[in-house]
Parts: structure tokens; sequence; C-alpha cells
């Protein structure tokens, strides 16, 4: 009974400077992933499944890089798991204990919604996205050991209110986490006025999202209706993730941010989809190769659809 009681009071002294390690690395490995999606490059990784990672509808929420939000977490992390450990408990012992007392209950409510978050990517990436990212996993793997820490690290006086706060904060995260990105991906469903049209439902690879940034930039516009099947099939190519990106023209008048009065102002726009890019107008489905020469895209080309 002595030995086990001497384990845990050892647990109880390394676990938060193992937290506070823990979420350091995973503060360093987001802000990498952040700056790397916001200079538009590629992250370091063995495998293609990063990029595609970071180039997916799931790695912005409302325009904000996701990764940004996780960094942002860690460091949370980080600052409750270390502070205490700043205070000499010699010298301020009753401080220290209080300021111990207070961050526990906040490190395993953050532990625990960063996983449930973290679990629910991991759905994502095996059904939706079906590719391998190495930084997603790592990162799951981190959210993991730091829950498990919060809940051995110290000694637990309540345990049926630890138990109700987990749960609580789970299902909090789940339901926010869906919501958010059902919002940022589909857009709000309120106050919404005119037709999208049918879902796209390919994913689009780093080549597609960069086309279609390139196009905007150069002032590419390609005109089109929602009712349009070829339409459909422009946006099927480009895919969910590049599709935010298209400079795309709604030209009916029951279309969502209709601009009707713009499409009629064109006459070369006699039937949809037209692209024009760079002064030429391009009538019907365009191959993206074919856009990319048209608009000068210098990008990687190694088109997914």
């Amino acid at each position: 009974m002595g030995r086990r009681r001497k384990e845990n009071r050892g647990i109880y002294r390394w676990s938060r400077p193992a937290i506070g390690a823990i979420a350091t690395v995973g503060a360093l490995g987001t802000a990498y992933l952040t700056v790397i999606k916001l200079m538009g490059n590629s992250a370091a990784c063995p495998v293609k499944g990063c990029d595609q990672v970071l180039t997916s509808a799931y790695a912005d929420v409302f325009g904000i890089p996701l990764t940004l939000f996780g960094c942002l977490a860690y460091l949370a992390m980080m600052a409750l798991s270390l502070a205490p450990l700043a205070i000499n408990e010699d010298t301020n012992q009753e401080q220290r204990q209080k300021l111990e007392d207070t961050t526990w209950p906040l490190l395993f409510i953050g532990a625990t919604g960063m996983m449930v978050f973290s679990g629910y990517l991991m759905y994502l990436l095996a059904t939706e996205l079906k590719a391998a990212c190495l930084y997603c996993l790592a990162s799951a793997s981190f959210t993991v050991i730091m829950f498990l820490l919060t809940i051995l690290g110290r000694q637990w006086d309540d345990q049926g209110a630890l138990v109700f706060r987990g749960v609580i904060m789970g299902l909090v995260t789940l339901v926010a986490t869906i919501g958010m990105y059902s919002i940022s991906i589909n857009g709000p469903t309120t106050n919404a006025s005119g037709n999208a049209g049918p879902a796209v439902t390919n994913t689009s690879g780093t080549a597609e999202v960069a086309l279609a940034k390139h196009l905007q930039e150069v002032g590419a516009k390609m005109y089109g209706a929602y009712w349009c099947p070829h339409c459909f099939d422009q946006k099927q190519l480009f895919g969910i993730e590049a599709k935010k990106y298209m400079p795309y023209i709604e030209c009916a008048d029951d279309g969502v941010n209709s601009q009707t009065a713009l499409c009629k102002s064109v006459p070369e726009v006699t039937g949809f989809p037209t692209w024009e890019v760079n002064g030429k107008f391009l009538p019907g489905t365009q191959s993206l190769a074919t856009l990319a020469e048209a608009s000068g895209y210098q990008g990687p080309t190694d088109f997914k659809n």
C-alpha cells in the first residue's frame, strides 16, 4: 500500500511538466502548419495526405486556418499546466496549491474538448478525406495522452463530478464542432435566398485549389446558372475545397447571389457555362488543363478530377 502511494506521488510530480511538454510540441507543430497554410506552401510530410488535409474544406473555419485554433488551444494547455510550477513551493505553498486546484479542472476540461474534437477530425479523415496525415495522427495522440495525464496526474476527490464534467464537455464539443463545420462549409441555413443547385461531391487536390485561387487572382469569371448541368460538371472538376475560390458568377434570376444584370451586359455570354479568361471567352465546360493554359497558371498540374 505504501509503495502504491509513493508511485502515485511520482505521477503527480511529473504529470504537469509532461502535459506542458506535450502542449509545447503541439503548439510548435500547429504553428508550423499555420505558417505553411498561409504561405500556400507544402508541408514537410512523407505522405501526400498532409497537403490534401491542409487544402480541404475542413482545414478552415470561417476563413481562419483550423491549425491556428489548435495552436491557441495547445498554448492554453501549456500555460495552465506550467503556471503553478513557476511559484516556489517552499516560500509560497498556499498560493501554489490554490493555483493548482484552480487549473486542474480547467486542464481536464481543455483536454477533454481537444480529445473529442481530434476524434471527430479522425472520423472525417477516415470517412470524408480518406487520407493519411501524420500531423493529424500525432496531434490526436497528444490530446489522448494529455487527457489521461489530467485524470491520473492528481487525486480527484469527487470522481462522479469529474465524469459529469467530461460527458458534458464532450457533448458540447461534438455538437459545436458539427454545427461549426456545417455553417462554415455549407453556409448559414437561415436567411438564404435563391437556389444553389446540387451539392458538389468531388474532393479537391492541391492543384485544383491552387488553380481556382489563380483564376480568382487574374480576374477570370465563370458565368453560369445553378440549374445548368454543365456548370455543375465544371464545379465537380474543381471539387468541394476549390469551389469556394472559383470566380463564379450566378446568372439565374432565382439563384443565390444572382448577378443577372452583369451577365446580360456581356454579349459573349450566350450559354452556360462561359469562361472569361484574360479577355478571351471560352464557352462550355473546360478542362482544368485548358483553364490553366489560358490563364497563364504556373502551379502544380496533377489534377485529381
